[in-house]
């Protein structure tokens, strides 16, 4: 299949891109800066650029993961995120739907699920642990690319009901390498590890994912997936969780306390979210293969962590 996969210099298309080839695509991607998997350097802000690839390539879906994210709202404007995030998000369902598509992978974020009160979590008096899946609501994005993202998801609905196009909506939790910036203790990978627990996935998982949402999504319609690892918690496990989550952690992971201990690594003191990607593994049978257990092989055994971790990751779009 012919297909544009926008974001292609980004560190998710970086692995996405490759994978779709290995596997017989003929991949066209389209980013602000040069990379690897590049064809076409530009904005999906601009509509004629994007009329022009698809009728010189013959596009036949679309994989939109191209985006300003959380880090960038320091670096731009309210209204870049409005001409990037929803207006390149309509300019592609409108070439999509103009050329007959059958299907569209939207990449959103678990981010515009985070209101201010979620995000307060135990210290707004919050006195159980968040379950977060497709049906959580309402939904009060705290910022504009919480904003613009799910505008991006509305205009992905309706563009289904309009014209019947299917659409799979992947919010994807933390994949990104670099350091958490709101964050100091515990160290980097200390925290990202803790964060399979209930919010993170590799990248290697989350372009996985994007591969059997392109499989499986005609005929389900327009469907919304949340992508994390899986956790291991219930739901009974909420207020426990927000209270002593050693304790919660360690009624699962009896391993954990020496294995921690060992590294020199913290667990968290409370976890104030989970998130319940049990919907992508019903429908599009994913499953992410990197999970908490995982982390703890790699330590038992003193291999390398299964997950990437780099401080001094920058995003292309910003180097110099």
């Amino acid at each position: 299949m012919k297909l544009l996969l926008t974001g292609s210099s980004g560190w998710l298309g970086r692995f996405l891109a490759p994978k779709l080839s290995a596997i017989g695509h003929d991949v066209v991607g389209l980013d602000v800066v040069a990379g690897d998997h590049t064809n076409v350097i530009g904005s999906v802000a601009d509509r004629t650029l994007i009329d022009q690839i698809f009728s010189d390539h013959g596009i036949e879906a679309v994989i939109h993961a191209g985006a300003l994210h959380k880090p960038d709202i320091i670096r731009y404007p309210a209204s870049a995120f409005v001409d990037v995030n929803v207006t390149g998000t309509l300019n592609l369902l409108e070439a999509s739907v103009a050329a007959g598509h059958d299907r569209f992978i939207f990449t959103s974020t678990t981010s515009l699920m985070i209101s201010e009160t979620v995000r307060a979590g135990r210290e707004g008096g919050a006195e159980q642990a968040f379950w977060l899946d497709e049906e959580f609501g309402p939904l009060k994005p705290r910022n504009i690319y919480g904003v613009t993202k799910i505008s991006a998801e509305h205009l992905c609905r309706l563009f289904h009901q309009l014209h019947g196009i299917n659409v799979a909506v992947l919010r994807t939790g933390r994949f990104f390498p670099e350091d958490d910036d709101t964050h100091q203790v515990p160290s980097g990978p200390n925290l990202k590890a803790n964060e399979f627990l209930n919010r993170r996935l590799t990248v290697y998982d989350a372009a996985e994912a994007h591969i059997a949402a392109l499989d499986q999504i005609v005929n389900l319609g327009f469907e919304t997936f949340i992508l994390s690892a899986p956790t291991p918690f219930v739901r009974e496990d909420c207020e426990q969780l927000m209270a002593e989550a050693p304790s919660v952690i360690a009624r699962y992971f009896p391993e954990v306390t020496e294995l921690y201990e060992r590294k020199g690594w913290v667990l968290p003191d409370h976890i104030d979210r989970i998130y319940d990607a049990g919907k992508a593994e019903r429908l599009l049978g994913f499953r992410a293969k990197t999970d908490f257990a995982s982390i703890l092989q790699a330590l038992a055994e003193d291999r390398p962590l299964p997950f990437r971790h780099d401080p001094s990751y920058i995003s292309p779009k910003e180097m110099p």
